[in-house]
């Protein structure tokens, strides 16, 4: 079996997924070293034995929430890229919308903010969340730009830079919303706020034609 994939033995076959659900929602709460496979039990409704007979370690179980809970978010946005046959301004505002509504209806913002705040203790948990996530979503991103400039709609530029310029306000304001809303600082309204950044930056990264 590959080193990187969550050594499990099939059982009933609704129980890996009901620990993953878990460990999604402990993670966020809790960060990683705070959390224990008896919180992940416990949440799940199963013994901490019976996550044993699916997962050997923590990061075991940190990889699955990321492949099984967070990974077909990822898969759903590519599938949105490159179906997109129009502008580039319609796909990116669709895809900021879909992207701010999961953040706003999921616990994957909590667990973001677990692996930067813990990734020098856990680089494992960085290394993880760089390959299967953070790769492929701003070469997905960067792909459809640099469509986009093919087709003269977008200014020369590095692809990968405009993507990480798309993509950053969010990342910011989800960091925002884990660590100084829960001590009183305002919120801000996500979909609002990558409305406003997506409309504001697609003034400086389209060309004359484009916008016209």
């Amino acid at each position: 079996m590959d080193a990187g994939t969550p050594k499990f033995r099939r059982r009933k076959a609704d129980r890996p997924e009901e620990i993953v659900s878990a460990a999604l929602a402990v993670f966020a709460e809790k960060g990683f070293a705070a959390a224990k496979l008896d919180d992940i039990a416990r949440r799940a409704g199963v013994s901490k034995g019976a996550v044993y007979l699916y997962f050997e370690t923590k990061e075991d179980v940190f990889r699955a929430v990321v492949e099984r809970a967070i990974l077909p978010n990822l898969s759903v946005v590519k599938a949105m890229a490159a179906a997109h046959p129009g502008p580039l301004a319609d796909l990116l505002r669709g895809l900021a919308g879909h992207i701010a509504g999961v953040v706003e209806t999921t616990p994957i913002g909590g667990v973001l903010k677990m692996v930067v705040g813990e990734a020098r203790n856990f680089p494992e948990l960085a290394r993880v969340w760089h390959d299967e996530l953070i790769v492929h979503a701003l070469g997905a991103m960067a792909e459809a730009i640099r469509n986009a400039q093919a087709r003269g709609e977008v200014k020369l530029g590095d692809p990968r830079t405009f993507a990480l310029q798309l993509i950053s306000p969010l990342l910011v304001g989800v960091l925002w919303r884990e660590t100084f809303v829960p001590v009183g600082a305002q919120p801000f309204d996500l979909p609002a706020l990558m409305r406003q950044h997506i409309d504001t930056l697609l003034g400086g990264m389209l060309t004359e034609g484009a916008r016209a």
